[in-house]
């Protein structure tokens, strides 16, 4: 029997909890060291599916000059307002359950949720994220996008393992 399909985010936050600036910039997460990719390298190795919302994708597509650097993966953006697809992804407004239980009867690796923090409360509050693991920068950013929105229910995880890479502290847990 194959096993089910993992459900993953791989993310870095600011010590107090945001992913990004209210106005979508990184560069303060960018100015802080870290050794080699941070393990990003090896996770991208256990995935061949991504899923991100339109204004990540949208944001990925303005830095990276247009050179959708996931080329070797199935893409997916959650729009309600995007075209059905390009050549580098497919759009769609599925709703969440019904879409990774069609992605975890296909045949293949794990799926990494990306973002932004808006799909990740959708599929936290579907109790649809198996694994989390999060490179927290040694940076207040003050105020911006949070990494988790706040949420009517509690949801446990293990603790897997904590490292420091550079000056990053990054958890690896998984869903209870």
């Amino acid at each position: 029997m194959t096993s089910k399909r993992k459900v993953s985010c791989y993310i870095a936050a600011s010590l107090d909890g945001y992913i990004a600036t209210k106005s979508d910039s990184l560069d303060w997460l960018f100015k802080v060291e870290m050794d080699g990719d941070a393990g990003y390298g090896e996770y991208m190795e256990t995935i061949d599916t991504v899923v991100m919302g339109r204004r990540t994708y949208e944001w990925v597509m303005e830095h990276e000059n247009g050179n959708y650097p996931y080329t070797d993966k199935k893409s997916y953006v959650f729009s309600k307002s995007a075209p059905d697809s390009d050549e580098h992804a497919t759009f769609t407004d599925e709703a969440i359950p019904a879409f990774v239980e069609r992605l975890r009867k296909e045949p293949g690796k794990g799926i990494w949720v990306i973002g932004g923090s808006q799909l990740l409360h959708a599929f936290l509050k579907e109790r649809l994220i198996d694994e989390l693991i999060i490179s927290y920068a040694p940076v207040l950013i003050g105020d911006g996008i949070p990494l988790f929105r706040p949420m009517d229910m509690e949801t446990e995880f293990t603790l897997l393992s904590a490292k420091q890479i550079g000056q990053f502290a990054q958890l690896h847990l998984v869903r209870k």
